[in-house]
């Protein structure tokens, strides 16, 4: 996906280039923070935990430097398959990454993360331990991330606040310090490596997130089924899976007042992504037990770890 065309990217040797990955606990403000980085709002962000469920990429060039974000899911101890395979998507990329960003929500308490994903970062490429929120935290708080990121990594944190936008250009001029000399990875004009389709489905649980309460948002999946390009408006076609039927009705609302919703407030961010006018056709279709279906996952795109390799 690009910004206006499909030129080819310079190559020259003075220019850097590389992977940055972002990870940390639910609502440490991943998503927002890549989405400041890369000026482009990309990744989906509320207010609850969980939100981010599959690894979202997006491209910074600039100045003769190609930043390759990606925004993960948080590290929590997984309760249920998809769980786990949001787990391996967000540690599958700390040993590939040229640099580690490590989100730490200042203003919360400490995480405590496990002892395989603490090996995984002390063995990072380059880690950064990021203290975000520092608008919102406490002059303890500060000094409590300030002591644990000294203690666990030998490393000053970075101050930031995603939200406000203060500290981020320091940040950006150190992780391009940091990225090895490269010719860019992608073409200069591109903001992300993954389709619009899945920018749209993302969209769509956004708007859930936004509209319902309790487990729906969390049950639901979203596969788009039809997109027409050169339509006239943008024609998108797209199912909603949940895994009961009551939460379809949910969803449904009476006489579809509630999908009406959605499918407004969806339409008006997948618009605004796009430049231009859509048509959004959503149904709603229940797969039972689907986020502890491997079959089901896999459907909807999701990477499914193998026990036996990770024992």
């Amino acid at each position: 996906m690009t910004r206006d065309d499909d030129s080819p990217a310079g190559t020259s040797a003075a220019t850097r280039a590389g992977y940055v990955a972002l990870v940390g606990y639910p609502n440490a403000g991943k998503s927002s923070l890549m989405n400041r980085l890369v000026e482009q709002k990309l990744s989906i962000v509320t207010p609850l935990a969980q939100t981010t469920r599959e690894r979202v990429l997006g491209i910074d060039s600039r100045d003769g430097v190609q930043m390759v974000f990606i925004d993960t899911p948080g590290l929590v101890e997984p309760r249920y398959l998809l769980h786990r395979a949001m787990l391996y998507a967000a540690t599958e990329v700390i040993d590939d990454a040229d640099v580690v960003l490590l989100l730490v929500d200042a203003a919360a308490g400490m995480p405590e993360f496990s002892p395989d994903v603490l090996r995984l970062l002390t063995l990072a490429k380059s880690l950064l331990v990021i203290s975000n929120k520092h608008d919102l935290a406490k002059p303890a708080q500060l000094e409590t991330v300030r002591n644990w990121s000294r203690e666990r990594f030998g490393l000053e944190p970075w101050e930031v606040s995603a939200l406000a936008g203060t500290g981020i250009d320091e940040l950006r001029a150190e992780i391009a310090r940091r990225l090895p000399e490269s010719p860019f990875l992608f073409p200069e004009d591109d903001i992300s490596s993954q389709p619009v389709r899945f920018f749209v489905s993302e969209f769509v649980r956004e708007a859930a997130f936004e509209l319902f309460e309790k487990e729906v948002p969390y049950s639901i999946a979203v596969k788009v089924d039809e997109f027409r390009e050169n339509s006239s408006p943008l024609y998108i076609r797209a199912t909603i899976y949940v895994e009961r039927p009551t939460q379809k009705a949910i969803i449904i609302g009476q006489g579809g007042a509630a999908i009406k919703r959605l499918g407004q407030s969806a339409r008006l961010k997948i618009e605004e992504f796009v430049g231009g006018p859509v048509y959004l056709d959503l149904w709603v279709k229940v797969v039972p037990r689907w986020r502890k279906d491997p079959l089901q996952l896999q459907r909807f795109g999701f990477s499914v770890p193998n026990p036996e390799k990770n024992a």
